[in-house]
């Protein structure tokens, strides 16, 4: 008798979407939850009726599965992950695949890929993006591990995955080895974090200082969902930002939200990786740094009653300018981010030797699969996608042809943005940080040479010549 064809382990809202999502295409799946109520709960009302089989204990749940066996951990990550592998472990056989579909830090995943090396049970590390309606639906899939393997989940990955709009492409890829996966979607977050803050920054300015109403606001972003800034990001915020309040219909419920952001660590991950890596993520930074100081509620607060400076006013002037403003602005900055994520994958993708994890990516089908299904989904991902896949060595995203000319088209406008929230004393740190970004990449020559005197004054660290280049020398500055 055949067993079932796959399998799920954790039935919070994430499992059980993607156990519901892998029956509806066609593979017949056991579940298994610590908490048996849950597991008797999905194959009693969700899943009545489908091709699904629930185990009580993890003996019994490995015994449903065909082999290979295809299991899928959809658990906290950290060590109830390690917990859940450890339970598995006496009853699988080589050529089993584990898979952790969680929000895992890459480097875990490294090492438990090591520590199932020799009993030949084979890990993979999966990024999944797209919330419980991606998860149901089609989410964004980012698996990373034993190449063979995945031939083993390719057909599964790709059924369930969402479907590139402009031509049907399942988003999903191998995306290299050990932790590859894991890397991809912690850079994915990272990328989100800085479009959240920059989307953010873009409602402070069309509101403090544009003047607009929340119902405007409403207007201007699904204006902007018809224009290259479409995206999943600006789709939802035109729906929430004037979603009315439960409490107060008269009210928009965005208004009522405290300001102070969580997080979760995927964007902390994504800019200590960026600091070993050597490769500049400032609008990345920018976002965190914000939560961060959105965190500090109380002291800001204190700090608003005491400290000086301009306050926000309305523009003068044509108001349909500024919004067009405001939106190259955020546009360019966006490119910027995304720019600095894909140099990241870059760094991560050299080898060894050179710095790198030696990840075996291939880097054009990386954008490719967040053209849907993921939260950072949009269409100017084709853009990317188009730029990578022309150019698979190129440096910047910001070098490309038409991206350089989309910048040069908008930068004016950005200049002047960024100018204004500096007068009106709004703290614009991603949309800044994304403009000096772009200043000190376009710049031949900065002023670290000044910084390199300073570290060799007081510490002998040397320095190049510019007549000399490779040779370095020390200064003796004081007489």
């Amino acid at each position: 008798m055949a067993g079932q064809a796959f399998g799920v382990i954790g039935l919070e809202v994430m499992g059980r979407n993607l156990a519901l999502n892998i029956e509806r295409n066609g593979f017949p799946i056991a579940v298994y939850n610590r908490t048996y109520a849950k597991t008797e709960h999905f194959i009693n009302e969700l899943a009545k009726g489908k091709n699904a089989k629930g185990a009580k204990t993890v003996q019994e749940f490995v015994n449903l599965l065909e082999r290979p066996r295809r299991i899928l951990i959809m658990v906290k990550a950290g060590g109830p992950v390690d917990a859940v592998i450890a339970e598995l472990k006496p009853f699988l056989q080589p050529g089993d695949i584990v898979i952790d579909g969680g929000n895992s830090l890459f480097t875990d995943t490294e090492r438990r890929v090591k520590e199932l090396q020799g009993t030949g049970i084979k890990f993979f590390g999966m990024g999944v993006s797209g919330g419980e309606e991606g998860a149901l639906w089609g989410p964004s899939i980012m698996p990373g591990g034993d190449y063979e393997s995945y031939q083993h989940l390719r057909p599964v990955l790709e059924k369930i995955a969402a479907k590139a709009p402009s031509d049907g492409v399942p988003c999903v890829t191998y995306c290299g080895d050990g932790g590859a996966g894991h890397f991809v979607k912690m850079v994915h977050n990272g990328i989100e974090y800085g479009d959240m803050q920059l989307i953010a920054e873009a409602y402070d300015l069309l509101k403090n200082v544009g003047g607009l109403n929340n119902a405007q606001l409403a207007d201007v972003f699904g204006e902007w969902n018809k224009t290259e800034l479409q995206s999943f990001l600006i789709e939802i915020t035109q729906k929430v930002i004037n979603f009315p309040d439960p409490k107060n219909p008269k009210v928009p419920l965005v208004e009522q939200i405290r300001d102070v952001v969580g997080m979760k660590g995927t964007g902390t991950w994504t800019i200590k990786s960026a600091l070993d890596l050597i490769v500049p993520v400032p609008t990345m930074a920018a976002a965190v740094d914000a939560r961060e100081i959105s965190m500090l509620k109380s002291e800001r607060e204190e700090a608003s009653k005491i400290l000086g400076g301009p306050s926000p006013k309305p523009v003068g002037g044509d108001l349909k300018q500024f919004i067009s403003d405001v939106k190259d602005a955020l546009y360019c900055s966006k490119i910027c981010s995304y720019a600095q994520g894909m140099a990241l994958l870059a760094a991560a993708n050299k080898t060894k030797d050179k710095g790198g994890f030696d990840f075996h990516m291939t880097l054009p089908d990386l954008p490719m699969i967040w053209r849907a299904g993921c939260i950072i989904r949009a269409v100017f991902l084709e853009e990317i996608t188009r730029a990578f896949r022309g150019n698979p060595t190129l440096a910047n995203l910001l070098t490309d042809a038409k991206f350089r000319d989309m910048i040069a088209s908008r930068q004016d406008a950005w200049r002047r943005v960024v100018s204004l929230g500096i007068a009106n004393g709004v703290g614009l740190p991603a949309f800044s940080a994304s403009l000096a970004y772009y200043d000190s990449y376009r710049r031949a020559r900065l002023p670290g040479n000044l910084i390199q005197a300073q570290r060799d004054f007081f510490g002998a660290h040397t320095y190049e010549r510019n007549d000399a280049p490779g040779t370095f020398v020390h200064t003796e500055w004081a007489e």
